[in-house]
């Protein structure tokens, strides 16, 4: 029988021989695309081949390398250029093409965040009619809590890992306005830029992710589920290829485009009296860190006290149903049982009613913006 395991091995690419990678453009221009990349674009021509019919060119500039082609078959290819200032370049075109046909986009490097105007919704994601996970960045199991996303304006991941271990993860950053990573089951080592040494976040415990700071998931327990939201919904994850974690300083009080990272340990909480009557709540202090653009709370049901119908005229309040169940009456909907792993958005100024809530029910609940007025009906 044929060895396998050797045949394998064999085959496998030895990277560390690499020493360089082009992308190969074709041509039926050759001499004036040559001259466009280097003239017009600032590439630098780095091989050309043979001398007395030149019909090779390597070129290389602002982290790309591509061999050009001569070629009698027209074959297009699409490059991106990531500028500084578009409007200022190639006289604000935003498309450019090359003698030979190849087009060139050109892209803002960097553009600023937009967050969509919400687009408010009664929303309920049922963990018992949703039970459906994709593989997402990192092998991470993903479920999707707010498929319509309220218009772009969040995103929310109900995210599990199976089994216990190191996480295969890079240091990384997120392109965000707010970010919550709130862990659910389970438990998670984790690292950030500037925050000191590795550490476990626990179930009940939560971290913001400040726009830009560094960090890298290193391993988890077996069943860990986080629950995390970003904002807006559709944001650039970056892989930094460069820093160590962790880095060698601490800066606890250091604000990434004002926003500071909070830890917040449910074992060292305070509970007070929650925002509905009939709950309390531990505040996580994440709305101070945030100027007031999101706050996150989590409430549970204090028994024997009843619950009034409320409304809020806040922009967007998430809740994930952590334990416990209820049901949720909200004007012109019908009724909706939730419990445990179950999500929802309460629009505002919709009246709301919590029904039948069990004694042990507890619910995280994130708030954009942390300030907002609820009314007791």
């Amino acid at each position: 029988m044929p060895d396998t395991n050797r045949r394998d091995a064999a085959a496998a690419p030895r990277t560390d021989l690499i020493r360089r990678a082009e992308i190969q453009v074709p041509s039926v221009e050759f001499d004036a695309d040559m001259q466009y990349f280097t003239d017009a674009l600032g590439f630098r021509l780095d091989r050309i081949w043979p001398a007395d019919a030149p019909a090779f060119a390597a070129l290389s500039g602002h982290g790309a390398a591509i061999l050009l082609e001569r070629s009698v078959s027209p074959t297009p290819v699409a490059l991106r250029l990531y500028v500084e200032d578009p409007a200022a370049f190639a006289g604000g075109e935003a498309e450019l093409t090359t003698p030979g046909g190849h087009r060139i986009t050109v892209e803002d490097a960097d553009p600023q965040l937009v967050i969509p105007e919400t687009a408010h919704e009664f929303v309920v994601r049922r963990l018992a009619d949703s039970d459906s996970w994709v593989i997402g960045r990192a092998g991470m199991h993903y479920r999707d809590l707010l498929p319509q996303r309220l218009g772009g304006a969040i995103i929310a991941s109900h995210i599990r890992i199976a089994d216990a271990g190191p996480v295969d993860d890079m240091v990384h950053y997120h392109t965000v306005g707010f970010q919550l990573i709130f862990c659910h089951r389970g438990w998670v080592r984790l690292v950030y830029e500037d925050q000191g040494p590795p550490f476990v976040l626990g179930a009940g415990d939560c971290v913001i992710q400040p726009p830009e700071i560094r960090h890298r998931v290193l391993e988890s327990s077996a069943g860990l589920e986080v629950i995390e939201i970003g904002v807006p919904a559709e944001h650039l994850t970056t892989i930094d290829h460069e820093m160590e974690l962790p880095t060698p300083y601490v800066r606890p009080d250091w604000e990434f485009q004002g926003t500071r990272f909070v830890l917040h340990r449910e074992a060292e909480a305070t509970w007070g009296p929650g925002r509905i009557p009939g709950f309390e709540a531990r505040e996580t202090g994440i709305g101070e860190a945030t100027t007031g653009i999101a706050g996150v709370q989590v409430a549970r049901r204090v028994p024997g006290v009843a619950v009034p119908a409320t409304q809020h005229d806040g922009d967007i309040l998430f809740g994930f149903v952590r334990e416990g169940s209820m049901s949720l009456e909200v004007d012109g909907h019908p009724r909706r049982d939730l419990a445990a792993g179950d999500a929802f958005v309460l629009p505002p100024g919709s009246p709301v009613a919590i029904e039948a809530p069990s004694d042990d029910l507890e619910i995280l609940e994130v708030a954009l913006p942390a300030g907002f007025a609820t009314k007791v009906r």
